[in-house]
């Protein structure tokens, strides 16, 4: 419901695990190599993933239920599309970093738990 706001614990952990997302992916995209394709596909994942935490956080405030719907339906977006990023990167040898698994389990993972609050 959106009227937990920021008091609610699910939001509160929602918004952390969000933040946390989008901190892991600014650390992995200052670790990527500097050539052209590194930094073409390093800065979509980047402004996806930080979508994700500024999204989640604008759903939290929302103001009616669709709002909040919208914005969530938002977020999957984000989270569904920086595992896009993550797997070009992987496939061509962009980067072969662990920390692009985690990434990837993490976006999958918020892509879950996000369609899962749509649902309710």
């Amino acid at each position: 419901m959106p009227n937990m706001g920021l008091e609610g614990k699910p939001h509160r952990d929602l918004k952390e695990r969000a933040m946390q997302f989008a901190v892991a992916a600014v650390l992995f995209y200052k670790d990527l190599p500097k050539t052209t394709e590194a930094q073409v596909l390093g800065k979509q994942f980047l402004r996806s993933s930080t979508s994700v935490g500024a999204n989640t956080r604008s759903a939290f405030r929302g103001r009616s239920q669709r709002e909040y719907a919208a914005k969530l339906g938002i977020v999957i977006e984000e989270a569904d599309e920086s595992g896009y990023w993550l797997d070009p990167m992987n496939r061509t040898g962009v980067t072969v970093s662990p920390t692009a698994s985690e990434l990837l389990k993490e976006s999958n993972e918020l892509v879950a738990i996000f369609t899962s609050l749509v649902k309710r």
